[in-house]
């Protein structure tokens, strides 16, 4: 029988969306710029800190001896470009003595590392990770689906909210509630504010489908492959949220482009998980660093076409949507007008 976690990434891998909606937004570039690009600032900031550039390696894979020697070559990934990195779910090593699969600061002491527990774990097992882990922030994902898909799924979710409020009011760190690719609805944001939490990875279709995964898996409902909103339909609903909370973006971000529309979005930052992942599989340390050093570079390149000096600035930034994407947000924005 294979590990669960080894079949995340076999699948994870495997799988090409059908549909991703940043190919349904367009930017509209400015022809005279008002900067050099040598003057154009990748610097943001979310969860309490100032980071140097607006993407990061976010939760993956953990727990199982694939998974590690993953993380261990994500790591270095990310201590070499600076980039902040996010493990995957906890949960496995609070179930052994000792961690063999999750990166530690003394092999890595340079490295941004944060990590992740699921939401239906108690407070215990969340301060146990603070303390062994040691993170900058800790991601507390939702991924209501994928447990209901999985035949050795959680049943029982009345815990979450009040397992939620815990993790918001009981952790010395900040605390990011992260969707899993499903794309993070605008109440469950508003009710999870209203318990302390600041900061949102609202994790949208387009990426990595974990329903697609479990059905791989044998759950045989393929039907809900395409499961939840998209990225960009998210950061568009999420728009009247964007001042009161941090909202990162992941979820089907390929390269810089992706990255950009995202952050015109209102996002603070963004996350990527297979991009990375595929990444460190297919190609040799020193390239993988050398294409995530790229990137920045294609990140102030766009930013300097666009006008704009600041991750902040990019707010300002015109664009069009097409396709299924104006589809939907028409539809939505009409509704929404009719109940005023």
């Amino acid at each position: 029988m294979t590990n669960r976690k080894d079949d995340h990434i076999k699948y994870a891998l495997k799988y090409q969306a059908p549909y991703n909606s940043f190919d349904d937004i367009e930017l509209i570039q400015h022809s005279l710029p008002d900067y050099d690009l040598a003057e154009i600032d990748l610097t943001t900031h979310f969860a309490g800190r100032d980071f140097d550039f607006p993407f990061y390696i976010n939760a993956m894979t953990g727990g199982s001896e694939k998974g590690g020697a993953v993380n261990q070559k994500l790591a270095q990934l990310a201590q070499a470009t600076g980039l902040v990195m996010v493990t995957g779910s906890y949960s496995a090593a609070l179930k052994k003595q000792e961690n063999t699969t999750y990166p530690h600061r003394k092999d890595y002491p340079n490295l941004q590392l944060a990590t992740n527990i699921g939401i239906d774990k108690p407070i215990q097992a969340g301060l146990r990770t603070v303390e062994e882990m040691s993170p900058i922030f800790l991601q507390l994902h939702i991924n209501l689906m994928q447990e209901l898909l999985m035949p050795e799924g959680e049943r029982e979710f009345r815990s979450w909210k009040k397992n939620l409020a815990d993790y918001a009011n009981q952790i010395s760190i900040p605390v990011i509630l992260k969707e899993v690719g499903f794309g993070m609805d605008v109440k469950t944001i508003e009710q999870a504010a209203n318990l302390g939490i600041k900061t949102f990875d609202i994790s949208g279709r387009g990426g990595t489908s974990f329903a697609y995964i479990e059905n791989q898996r044998g759950c045989n409902r393929s039907y809900l492959n395409d499961w939840g909103q998209t990225t960009v339909q998210v950061l568009l609903n999420a728009q009247p949220l964007m001042d009161k909370v941090e909202i990162l973006a992941s979820g089907g971000v390929r390269h810089p482009l992706d990255m950009i529309k995202a952050l015109v979005l209102g996002a603070k930052a963004v996350g990527i998980s297979r991009t990375a992942l595929e990444l460190v599989e297919h190609y040799p340390l020193e390239k993988a660093i050398e294409i995530v050093n790229g990137w920045k570079d294609d990140l102030r390149l766009i930013m300097c076409a666009l006008n704009c000096r600041r991750i902040e600035d990019l707010k300002k930034v015109d664009y069009i949507l097409y396709g299924r994407l104006k589809d939907s947000h028409s539809f939505q924005k009409t509704i929404i007008d009719a109940l005023r």
